[in-house]
């Protein structure tokens, strides 16, 4: 390993992270896209050089995809715009909450995920975007709720080795799947509790706050939900609580350990009213057994009294040899973990309201 990237969006701009060759020294570059909130970052590492995107919303422009083929040097967006609905589906984007490279043998794939809850696949690296009318004239879609930050698809996951299967997750309307390319696609939500809904087991309307998998185990998923912690063994088909063993079942992010399929970190909330880390500490959960058991990691991170919450796509790993594991807080920190997690250094503070983090190893 060179290098390692960290791109951190936050509500006021893009920051970008550079380490040594240990991951243990940073430096910060920033802000670009000032005053612009960053809601999704990433990096595909797919080509002969690694391409960065990064999903910004202006008060006074609107949402954008940015891509840079430089580090960050320079960005670009299309002239015509990267994203935009086709004039008869009757919406604007409002915000662009995930970028998502497809699996190397789909080189130029890359997916978005967009606020109103709709799904984006681009065939030319990410440069434009073209609406997938599937998911987006499906007939539940008149009935997806909102969540607290308004009704978006915010994890797309493609299927690994089958381009035709890729899962979504949305606030709120659950988890869809396809296994036709896109064309149609059915919720799989079995085993996921509603309690806000009269019916409690429906077959769609569920809160999931993220999903995460690895591609070595493309049947086992993890879910992070509003007051639920899941694992799915068959794609999706039932899920299972796994949340014995965590302080609270209520957090945003879910990630998985980039070489260990059975390796899984969240970080948990109080509760839905009460968004503030368990007992005030900043604290990430590992569990090495598929979330059987958990583990608090604390070396490295502040002792003292912590009560900024960690948001959905604040958390993630990178692919190094030692996985590398990252997360970003709403009071504007961000930690940085060179050994899984067993340890972990400050790599920002006093940033703005960090939104979403990505980190790659080059």
């Amino acid at each position: 390993m060179s290098e390692a990237v960290l791109l951190i969006g936050t509500k006021k701009g893009l920051w970008i992270g550079r380490s040594d060759a240990e991951r243990h020294l940073w430096t910060l570059d920033g802000p670009h896209f000032e005053m612009q909130g960053i809601y999704s970052v990433g990096v595909d590492t797919r080509g002969d050089r690694p391409r960065m995107f990064a999903g910004g919303t202006s008060e006074h422009w609107g949402p954008a995809v940015f891509h840079s083929d430089d580090l960050g040097q320079t960005w670009a967006e299309p002239p015509e715009g990267s994203i935009g609905f086709p004039k008869d589906a009757g919406a604007s984007v409002e915000r662009v909450w995930q970028i998502q490279p497809a699996p190397s043998d789909q080189p130029k794939v890359v997916y978005a995920g967009a606020q109103p809850s709709s799904l984006w696949k681009s065939t030319d690296g990410g440069v434009t975007f073209e609406l997938v009318r599937g998911l987006w004239d499906h007939p539940h879609r008149k009935d997806w709720g909102a969540g607290f930050g308004g009704q978006a698809i915010h994890t797309v996951l493609p299927h690994p080795t089958d381009p035709d299967r890729v899962s979504v997750a949305m606030s709120t309307g659950g988890v869809y799947q396809t296994d036709d390319g896109g064309q149609s696609w059915s919720p799989a939500n079995h085993g996921i509790k509603a309690y806000f809904m009269p019916d409690p087991d429906p077959e769609f309307g569920q809160c999931v706050h993220k999903l995460a998998g690895h591609p070595a185990m493309p049947d086992r998923l993890f879910a992070q939900n509003h007051h639920g912690v899941y694992r799915s063994d068959d794609g999706g088909a039932i899920w299972k609580s796994i949340a014995d063993g965590l302080p609270s079942d209520f957090g945003f992010p879910i990630a998985v350990h980039p070489h260990e399929p059975e390796t899984v970190y969240v970080f948990p909330l109080v509760a839905d009213g009460n968004r503030i880390p368990t007992d005030a500490k900043c604290r990430v959960y590992r569990s090495k057994d598929a979330g059987a058991t958990w583990e608090a990691l604390t070396k490295g991170l502040p002792d003292v009294p912590s009560y900024a919450p960690v948001l959905r796509d604040a958390l993630c790993t990178d692919a190094g040899t030692l996985a590398g594991v990252y997360v970003g807080t709403r009071d504007g920190c961000v930690y940085a973990s060179a050994d899984a997690g067993d340890s972990w250094t400050e790599v920002a503070r006093h940033l703005p309201d960090v939104l979403t983090v990505r980190a790659a190893v080059l």
